[in-house]
């Protein structure tokens, strides 16, 4: 019988594998031996970039992850946090980047798949999926191609395994041309008492998979993810899996069926590198040994050889250790739910994975040299440069300008995507796509977790530091703004090749500016993911350091949204507006310009504006907020009027000039509506809290007028021009492959 191994192990093999010769004479010495060619492909995929973080885990050790109510930080499948109650969240968001370029439908949808996995393993049942993605310029050929077919997938999976799609981001930019990024997270709820983990334990206890068969889609997956692309990445289509969210349907209800018993004592979903990272972990987490034999597995193909199975990255699979006695119970549920259910090994006391083939022992390796004896890089790097501060000039038609900018591809109105995502399946979204964050309630309470994602890459790439602080602030601000008391963070770190030593420059300087941000807003990292070698042909990515934000809402009732409840209603600007239009839209849509400084993020001031703010919603005064970000004053107001076709009349009194009052993108501001008399009061408790907040407009009329007239739209012409872009640009024909 074949069993692959035969195969010679050659230089060229090698360095296929992505492995460098020192690394393959590292795994020689952690053997004692050569590897077979079975064991090449498991220490390759172990020890690739996308599951060993070997260019990362020096600096992801410096970030916060703690908190009182943290009950678990990163290392495990996602994090988790007390909600009260009895209650936990748990979430996490992952990239799938390169799968998504080569075949934008499956990519996304498995991208949507996997990070269901990591939460409803934990035990949690998911309530929201979240997304963040990012395309090339909408004039390169390829965009409407890739948007059309990553919005496809990604509803395609949701909607069919029915967790609703409740919000996200879509921005494009030409570094994105040749490597789009596709980030899925997601959110779900489970009891403090009733989560489950990856630790295996017990020599003799079975060793169990569960799901769908194995077949050959995905093999090589975590190595093409931790590549840089060339021209032949049109040949990697194989290596992209392909899911069924029918299926995943039918694993999530089995797993929280079986997880209601007293029968597993580990599970863990199988998700880059297959049954491989997901054996190797359980093990290595328990400190203990597996040994598999192989010829259990459920395969949909015939003749996989032992680094096929191992390597495969095919979905809806998931491993788990049981307590013995416990398989006849637990396969009656999975066969009740038409899954796979196959004892294919057990724990030894060996510290090795054992792997077993036709009778055979087709590989023996020491776990702990799978996992420890991964290198860690601390890559050479070179902080960003400073940029000085930018003198940004004035348009003569500012009308225009507003009108460019909300009726541009990074303002205009997403409808066209999340029209394509079931955001009200389960019934609990209470406020939609759209707004500053989700808020889905907590069933049956009024309780709710508000959800959002943000980062503003041209920041990242102006300064790192103050980027990465400005993409946790942003978050924390949207959650805030709906009246949420943000809690943690996820993240998913987009990058580009970590050897060259400005892009490692940018992911050391966003970590620093992360961390600081996490440590003053009280805002925690439990999970996360990352992704680098985001380049194609020596052509990075902005840096893009995506974060995903989770707060709690005590009482939904009082939450707060975008559009103006009535006109007549007192306007209200919480935060000092400066001169910052360096790296911001005005500058880069308008001007054509990249250059200055991004605006600076005051912590402290973030948190002080942030606090009276969420008081505000909170003690049920104020029911309608905007936080102020791209495109400035102009922007939200616009945003808060298209929403409600409700008009506004806003002016601030300043010495700035016009263009900077409109555009600036100064941190820290809120945009608030309310009655006159609360407005007054307002104003008086911000001043006695050392806020600065100030009476700049009302609600009313058919027009949006800012600055004493200086731009004076009508509301229906910015409307138009907001709602237009996307399903005018979707509309072109023919879609390029």
């Amino acid at each position: 019988m074949k069993t692959g191994n035969e195969i010679q192990i050659t230089p060229e093999m090698v360095k296929e594998h992505g492995l460098t010769e020192e690394e393959y004479q590292r795994i020689v010495g952690a053997m004692g031996r050569e590897p077979n060619y079975t064991e090449l492909g498991i220490y390759s995929v172990m020890w690739s970039e996308h599951c060993s973080y070997k260019s990362s885990r020096f600096h992801l050790k410096k970030l916060p992850t703690e908190a009182p109510w943290v009950i678990q930080g990163p290392g495990e499948n996602a994090g988790v946090i007390d909600i009260g109650d009895g209650q936990a969240a748990i979430f996490k968001m992952e990239s799938h980047n390169h799968p998504s370029y080569i075949e934008p439908y499956q990519g996304a949808a498995t991208g949507v798949g996997g990070i269901l996995r990591d939460v409803f393993t934990m035990g949690a049942r998911p309530v929201a999926n979240m997304n963040a993605l990012r395309f090339g310029e909408p004039d390169h050929p390829k965009t409407r191609h890739l948007l059309a077919g990553v919005v496809e997938g990604i509803g395609g999976y949701g909607n069919c395994v029915g967790v609703p799609t409740v919000g996200g981001e879509t921005n494009f930019d030409p570094s994105y041309n040749g490597n789009i990024l596709v980030n899925a997270m997601t959110v779900g709820l489970a009891d403090t008492d009733k989560i489950f983990y990856c630790a295996a334990a017990g020599v003799g206890n079975p060793v169990v998979y569960v799901g769908s068969k194995t077949g050959r889609d995905g093999i090589h997956g975590a190595t093409m993810a931790s590549a840089e692309f060339t021209e032949d990445s049109e040949e990697k289509r194989p290596t992209v899996q392909v899911g069924d969210p029918f299926t995943e349907k039918l694993l999530i209800e089995a797993c929280l069926e079986l997880m209601a018993t007293d029968a597993i004592i580990a599970i863990q979903d199988m998700g880059a590198a297959g049954l491989t990272s997901s054996s190797v972990e359980m093990a290595s987490k328990g400190g203990v040994g597996f040994e598999l034999d192989l010829d259990q597995v459920p395969q949909r193909e015939e003749n996989m050889l032992p680094y096929e199975m191992m390597l495969s990255e095919s979905q809806e699979r998931m491993l788990m250790v049981l307590k013995p006695g416990r398989e006849d119970m637990a396969k009656a549920i999975f066969e009740k739910w038409e899954l796979d259910f196959a004892v294919i090994g057990h724990i030894t006391d060996t510290g090795n994975l054992t792997l077993k083939f036709g009778g055979e022992v087709v590989g023996d390796m020491p776990i702990n040299s799978l996992v420890e004896d991964a290198p860690e890089y601390q890559r050479p790097y070179e902080p960003t440069a400073k940029r000085e501060t930018a003198d940004v000039s004035a348009v003569n038609d500012l009308n225009k300008a507003v009108l460019d900018l909300m009726g541009g591809p990074n303002l205009c109105s997403r409808r066209w995507i999340w029209e394509q995502y079931d955001h009200m399946v389960m019934g609990d979204t209470i406020q939609r796509p759209g707004g500053d964050a989700a808020v889905v309630r907590v069933h049956g309470t009024e309780k709710a977790l508000a959800i959002s994602t943000d980062v503003t890459p041209r920041y990242c790439y102006a300064d790192p530091v103050e980027g990465g602080r400005q993409a946790v602030a942003e978050t924390w601000r949207n959650i805030t703004a709906v009246g949420g008391n943000p809690l943690a963070i996820t993240n998913c770190l987009n990058f580009g090749n970590p050897e060259r030593k400005d892009i490692m420059g940018q992911f050391v300087g966003c970590l620093e500016g992360m961390g600081e941000a996490c440590r003053a807003l009280d805002y925690p990292i439990v999970s996360g993911n990352v992704s680098l070698y985001n380049e194609t042909n020596g052509s990075g990515i902005l840096p893009t350091p995506a974060i995903g934000g989770v707060g709690v809402m005590k009482d939904s009732v009082k939450m707060a949204t975008i559009p103006f409840k009535s006109g007549g209603q007192t306007l209200v600007l919480i935060g000092e507006t400066k001169n910052e239009l360096g790296a911001t839209l005005y500058q880069r849509e308008i001007i054509g310009e990249d250059a200055g400084a991004p605006p600076h993020v005051d912590l402290a001031l973030e948190r002080k504006n942030g606090d009276f703010v969420r008081g505000l919603i909170e003690s049920g005064r104020v029911d309608t907020c905007h936080d102020l970000s791209d495109g400035g004053l102009a922007a939200a107001v616009a945003d808060m009027a298209i929403s409600s076709g409700i008009g506004a009349t806003v002016s601030v009194e300043t010495d700035l000039p016009t263009h900077a009052v409109l555009f600036s993108e100064t941190q820290a501001r809120y945009l608030i509506a309310t009655d006159a008399a609360t407005a007054d009061a307002v104003v008086t408790e911000a001043s006695s809290a050392g806020v600065i907040a100030a009476i700049v407009g009302t609600t009313g009329g058919l027009n949006i007028s800012l600055q004493d007239g200086v731009v004076n739209i009508a509301l229906a012409d910015v409307t138009k021009a907001h709602a237009g872009w996307m399903p005018n640009f979707m509309a072109k024909e023919p879609l390029s492959a």
